[in-house]
């Protein structure tokens, strides 16, 4: 006796949800394509029950080709493990989910020519919008991004940076020179005399502007930055810039400015391994206010930035046709923790 094998069903296609629900094609493609025309709640319920029914999925790549751009917005971080672009992340897929989109992210790794090639990738997709919250960099490497985005532009997809802009490019900036004059000068403010700041390579635009914004606040109320230290954006980067500053004469009282929380945080591991201790002996400081930093012991002394605020504004830039550019600024604050104790 031989087996017999039922014939293997295809995936559900517009038509078919159309006939499960009794309504036109046309009418069952204004409702799940996203189509500007309106439709009847009672035959947009009706079409919504046969899609989930027959298990329905539009084809995105279709819809790219038939209308220029796909239901997408796409994404760019540097590292998705670093809890500033999941935060930032989390506020663009907020946005998306109220424009009906779906977010794609891809993850530059802090190198310009992958960050170059993501981009031409990403083109072939058709996405909406295209959102550059990479770490930006000055410099030779940064022309043939501009190329690509340019090219993604005329395209008719839309282009936000979340930094300073270029080109056709939206801008959803924070006041990175800012927020760091802010802290070095209230740093000052506590008693702090001498500090080292632990960057991220020259031309990365992020770190730049802050390690300008941090020199010019501290000094400008009495300290003195005795050395920039050029390393990386990751706790790792900070553990081990920490770790060969601390081999050296770094004297009780001194600040250490991390770039960033990730790096900071990778800071006060290296002052404990090296068994000082932080605050009461090395003072450390970050920025951006991620959540680890306000859980650690003693908590991180930083500037809040509304990270999911943030990616909320950028995602709105890239889909709203009357974004305006002249949005307030997000508002930074500073945050004073234990790692900084009053000298």
């Amino acid at each position: 006796m031989s087996d017999i094998i039922a014939p293997t069903r295809g995936a559900a296609t517009l038509h078919d949800v159309a006939r499960e629900a009794g309504v036109s094609l046309a009418t069952a493609s204004r409702v799940l394509n996203g189509s500007t025309r309106k439709v009847a709640e009672s035959y947009r319920d009706r079409v919504q029950a046969a899609a989930d029914k027959l298990g329905y999925t539009a084809n995105l790549s279709a819809q790219a080709t038939a209308r220029g751009t796909a239901a997408i917005v796409a994404l760019l971080v540097a590292d998705i493990a670093d809890p500033y672009f999941g935060q930032l992340a989390s506020g663009v897929a907020r946005g998306a989910d109220e424009a009906g989109l779906v977010v794609t992210i891809a993850i530059t790794e802090r190198d310009p020519q992958r960050e170059v090639k993501l981009v031409r990738a990403l083109r072939g997709q058709r996405p909406r919008g295209l959102i550059l919250a990479a770490s930006r960099v000055e410099g030779p490497d940064a022309v043939g991004l501009q190329g690509e985005l340019d090219a993604f532009s005329q395209m008719g997809g839309r282009v936000v940076v979340v930094g300073p802009g270029g080109g056709s490019a939206r801008s959803v900036a924070v006041d990175n020179r800012g927020g760091s004059a802010a802290l070095g000068a209230r740093l000052a403010g506590l008693g702090y005399r001498e500090a080292i700041v632990v960057a991220a390579a020259e031309g990365i635009r992020t770190s730049d502007d802050r390690v300008a914004g941090f020199t010019d606040g501290f000094t400008s109320a009495g300290g003195t930055v005795r050395e920039v230290h050029r390393a990386g954006f990751t706790r790792d980067a900070g553990y081990a810039a920490a770790t060969e500053l601390l081999g050296g004469d770094v004297p009780a009282g001194t600040l250490i400015f991390g770039i960033s929380d990730v790096v900071a945080i990778g800071v006060m591991s290296a002052v404990r391994d090296a068994g000082r201790q932080v605050g009461a002996d090395i003072a450390v400081a970050g920025f951006d206010d991620i959540a680890t930093g306000r859980d650690i012991r003693p908590g991180l002394t930083t500037v809040r930035v509304p990270l999911e605020d943030l990616g909320y504004r950028a995602l709105h830039a890239a889909t709203d046709p009357e974004w305006a550019p002249d949005e307030p600024a997000l508002p930074l604050e500073v945050i004073v923790r234990g790692s900084t104790p009053p000298r």
